[in-house]
């Protein structure tokens, strides 16, 4: 598998792991944010409490805070379990009343809870676990450091394209259902390119069985030639060919043929939102010093560097490749009872989003040579394809650490001959 290479004088500068030092601090306010009022603790470094109360989660209160805080006990680290969306303006206050910041994820803060007496879930038991978390075991917590508008706003938009992601699966899975139940011919052929330009078109146009063949051939190829100018014809023939596959008519046709036009039409703009997403993001992506360094490695296109972009920076939040591999999810858990192993499976914990970015961007770089080589030797060992494509992910996860870390472009080693 290859290695990170020089990047000579192209590359960003070495970044190193970003320890929080908190022995300056005066005071450790523990927020747990919400949407309308967060619960914020402050406690001293003897672990005293200094301020226990909500508050709203508006500017001047919290800059109120923060100041009278600083007034008292001098520099304030802030703490949040969410840095991002209800967390996003407590942030921005500190780090402008000139607080320090950091972020305690919270299964990080969820297991930390088990070592507090008693079992109530409250806004103001997890305030003061947050802060005292951050006094007595600061190494538990992650810098925050000011997020450049690049990356502010590749957050924003990822998160909304996700969101479209999610809402043209939907779609696609309901216009086929409805196709399934009453045309399966149909639907074999359709299906598969649901989401094709060439067949929203068609689909929009003629919605039900009766009305494509109505249209004739002619028409159909006309029609969605445009879209499709090598397969028109060939896709318009096996449409044809479905469509003498069933010669009776089910019940719900009529009213099926009302909805197909629209969910084709709903999923046609989703479809275009991404592509306008898509442009914006490539724009952003290509504007940070790390995007070469990302997009240096195979797999890895605009959608997968971004979230990768957003979710593990330059890497200097993680102390090893292993924490990265944790935090994605791609370490393996081992199960064992006594002496004896019962094997690994893969973990179900982890950022999802990012774990799905990694295998995506693994499946992705199958055609290079040594990332499919790695891929089947591990199918040599006896794993199947998606225990395969898992590791693979976390060996490309250990590959970018080493480039993040080091400011170095993917330099593929020679694949082995003979």
């Amino acid at each position: 598998m290859p290695a990170a290479g020089a990047a000579g004088e192209a590359g960003p500068r070495d970044r190193r792991t970003h320890v929080i030092d908190t022995s300056d601090v005066g005071a450790f306010l523990g927020l747990d944010v919400g949407k309308g009022e967060h619960h914020a603790t402050a406690i001293t470094p003897a672990g005293k409490k200094a301020f226990d109360k909500r508050l709203p989660n508006s500017e001047p209160k919290l800059r109120e805070l923060f100041e009278k805080l600083q007034a008292k006990h001098g520099t304030v680290l802030v703490v949040v379990d969410q840095p991002a969306s209800i967390g996003a303006l407590p942030l921005t206050v500190a780090r402008r009343a000139g607080c320090k910041v950091a972020y305690l994820p919270g299964l990080t803060m969820r297991r930390i809870a088990d070592l507090y007496p008693g079992e109530a879930k409250t806004d103001a038991r997890d305030a003061f676990i947050i802060a005292d978390a951050a006094r007595a075991i600061p190494h538990t917590l992650r810098a925050l450091e000011l997020e450049d508008e690049t990356v502010a706003e590749l957050e924003m938009i990822v998160g909304f394209d996700d969101d479209l992601a999610g809402e043209a699966t939907r779609v696609s899975n309901r216009l086929r259902g409805l196709l399934t139940q009453i045309h399966p011919s149909l639907e074999r052929v359709l299906g598969p390119r649901i989401q094709h330009p060439a067949v929203l078109l068609m689909l929009d146009q003629f919605g039900s069985p009766a009305q494509l063949r109505k249209a004739g051939r002619r028409r159909l190829v006309h029609l969605i030639r445009a879209k499709a100018p090598r397969m028109a014809e060939r896709l318009v023939d096996d449409v044809f060919t479905a469509l003498d596959e069933q010669t009776v008519v089910v019940p719900g046709t009529d009213a099926a043929s009302l909805i197909v036009p629209s969910l084709a039409n709903q999923l046609k703009s989703v479809l275009d939102q991404r592509k306008l997403l898509a442009a914006r993001i490539e724009e952003l992506l290509e504007a940070h010093p790390l995007s070469k360094v990302l997009t240096s490695m195979p797999g890895i296109g605009v959608r997968t560097g971004a979230r990768i972009l957003i979710d593990v920076g330059n890497g200097s939040s993680f102390p090893s490749a292993a924490h990265l591999a944790a935090y994605a999810g791609l370490a393996p858990a081992t199960r064992s009872s006594g002496s004896s192993i019962r094997g690994e499976q893969p973990s179900r914990r982890g950022n999802k989003q990012l774990k799905r970015a990694f295998f995506l961007s693994a499946f992705a770089a199958l055609a290079n040579p040594a990332s499919r080589a790695y891929y089947n030797k591990k199918i040599a060992q006896g794993k199947h394809h998606t225990q395969a494509l898992l590791c693979l992910a976390r060996r490309r996860a250990d590959v970018l650490f080493a480039m993040l870390r080091d400011g170095t472009f993917y330099d593929p080693q020679p694949t082995p001959t003979g």
